[in-house]
């Protein structure tokens, strides 16, 4: 009997929610967010040592922890063309040791800290950094300046990291999209350095030490290099600490300036892979720098194209199509140039089919500018990821070392938020107009080709 009166009630339960469901179910209005609030970047302060070194010290949060970063301005780009890779070999060696540490030593005295040594060699950059509990900060800045000015460079390890690099090398240009960005970089920036991103393994294989002691010495010294404190540290401290231990680090060679004058090449561009179940495709060509008035306006363009999830190419071949899973579209920065690119990894079969639809959004946009409601949705995800991105104290230095290394002002980041809600339906047209023209687009595809080229045809500005 008990049985029989648990089950009604439970028939009388699911019937009760059945029947409220579809009040339930109806979708409701989220409600209206808050404005977006514009960054205000914490006090800091921003000298120069005698030599040249420029310090900025940012006390920041409650956390006590202290990141401590170096930007030495020596990449890739500053690589001779008959040493390509030489720059990744040197970032290797400088965690090697210094002329009073060895490598286990001085990965030891990184962990006594609380952190590691990470080092980053870039095209126009590299980066030096430790994120250490607020006492040793000036202890960070002595073993920071010891690796930049002391590098052991030991012999005995260069033919191993050799080898290393030729493992990596031969793994990278397996991925097609590797292949696609080695081919469209090259396209687009020919000779100079920036249309160059990986060495071969012959040009691995050629380094020697000498060839990383020449570019040590003419690459680093104190002039090109800036030094980042972020977090709650002793501010007295480090100071003292910065000026006793780079005070005497010599001037070394000025920042290389080499800025490329990339022009639109409208070409299309295919790199056979038999039997690959997908094409790779990237389409872009030269933008607005980052220091241009455009800039800001041109990131909402990309960012409502295709730089978000909700934007319109996402939607359209990932979404609706179904063609891909995860297309993106970037702007990518240099020193003072930048290029737009539309990045898709899509099944072989829709490879024509996903470039015309990518055009077919981009040519919508020309013609017709966003609406209000899909415009300010745009808006609020970038100044809600641009406040969240600064909220940690690597990521504040990363910020502000954008903001120096580009010359953007002191204003850039405050001003940032504000501008970006300025942007207006008829600016993103316009944006997508003067700058987002497949009609000059470098076309890269690497796929199968027996499978792909009738597809790609009506793409190909050369029939």
């Amino acid at each position: 009997m008990k049985k029989r009166i648990l089950q009604l009630s439970v028939l009388v339960l699911a019937g009760t929610i059945l029947a409220m469901a579809p009040a339930y179910a109806q979708k409701q209005t989220p409600p209206e967010g808050v404005p977006a609030k514009p960054f205000n970047l914490p006090a800091n302060e921003t000298y120069a040592l005698p030599n040249g070194m420029k310090v900025t010290l940012v006390p920041y949060g409650i956390i006590p922890k202290a990141t401590v970063s170096i930007a030495v301005d020596a990449g890739s780009l500053n690589e001779r063309r008959d040493r390509i890779g030489v720059c990744d070999l040197v970032g290797d060696l400088f965690k090697e040791g210094t002329a009073t540490l060895t490598s286990q030593q001085l990965a030891e005295n990184a962990a006594r800290m609380g952190s590691t040594l990470d080092v980053s060699m870039g095209s126009d950059q590299s980066q030096f950094g430790m994120d250490v509990l607020q006492e040793f900060a000036p202890d960070a800045v002595r073993l920071l300046g010891d690796v930049l000015q002391h590098p052991r460079f030991p012999e005995s390890e260069v033919a191993r990291l050799k080898n290393d690099m030729q493992r990596k090398i031969a793994l990278q240009l397996s991925e097609p999209q590797t292949i696609a960005e080695i081919r469209f970089r090259k396209l687009l920036y020919g000779d100079h350095p920036y249309g160059t991103i990986l060495a071969t393994e012959d040009d691995a294989k050629k380094l020697t030490l000498q060839d990383v002691k020449e570019y040590y010495e003419a690459n680093f010294g104190a002039q090109r290099s800036h030094i980042y404190v972020a977090g709650k540290f002793d501010v007295a401290a480090v100071k003292k600490a910065i000026a006793e231990t780079f005070g005497n680090w010599a001037k070394g060679p000025a920042k290389l300036e080499n800025v490329p004058s990339p022009k639109p090449n409208h070409v299309l561009d295919l790199t056979d892979r038999p039997g690959a179940p997908q094409s790779t495709l990237v389409a872009g060509l030269p933008v607005a720098p980052p220091a241009s008035p455009d800039a800001i306006p041109l990131g909402v363009t990309n960012a409502l194209l295709g730089g978000s999830f909700n934007s319109r190419i996402t939607a359209n071949i990932r979404e609706q199509k179904g063609y891909t899973y995860s297309p993106y579209s970037e702007i990518s920065r240099h020193y003072h140039t930048a290029y737009w690119a539309q990045h898709a990894d899509v099944t072989t079969q829709f490879t024509g089919p996903s470039l015309k639809e990518i055009f077919g959004e981009i040519d919508r946009l020309q013609k017709e500018p966003p609406s209000a409601l899909e415009l300010k949705g745009i808006q609020s995800y970038l100044s809600g990821i641009f406040v969240i991105r600064n909220s940690s104290r690597q990521a504040l230095i990363g910020q502000l070392q954008f903001v120096d290394f580009q010359g953007l002002g002191e204003d850039y980041l405050k001003s940032y938020v504000p501008k970006v809600n300025a942007v207006t339906a008829a600016d993103v047209q316009r944006m997508a107009g003067k700058y987002i023209k497949p009609e000059e687009m470098t076309i890269v595809v690497v796929g199968d080709k027996a499978k792909i080229s009738d597809q790609l045809a009506p793409f190909n500005p050369a029939k």
